[in-house]
């Protein structure tokens, strides 16, 4: 799944792939932002993103759908 993280006062996004679902990374969000402590996550490569709580702008959830590959995705 596709999640991007929008930091206050940064003009990039954070974009990374998890294999954590999207009712875990929205707890863990929800968490992050209630009590300002900071927000980790870790990608498909097994690297870890901590972003702290009280910066964060938005996040954004994508489906966990698979993406398509070859010329069936046209």
């Amino acid at each position: 799944m596709e999640i991007k993280i929008g930091v206050q006062h940064i003009s990039r996004e954070i974009v990374l792939e998890t294999e954590q679902s999207a009712d875990d990374v929205a707890a863990l969000v929800s968490e992050s932002l209630a009590n300002g402590t900071e927000l980790r996550l870790k990608d498909e490569k097994g690297r870890l993103v901590i972003v702290p709580g009280n910066s964060i702008g938005y996040v954004e959830l994508g489906g966990d759908k698979p993406r398509s590959m070859g010329f069936g995705a046209l």
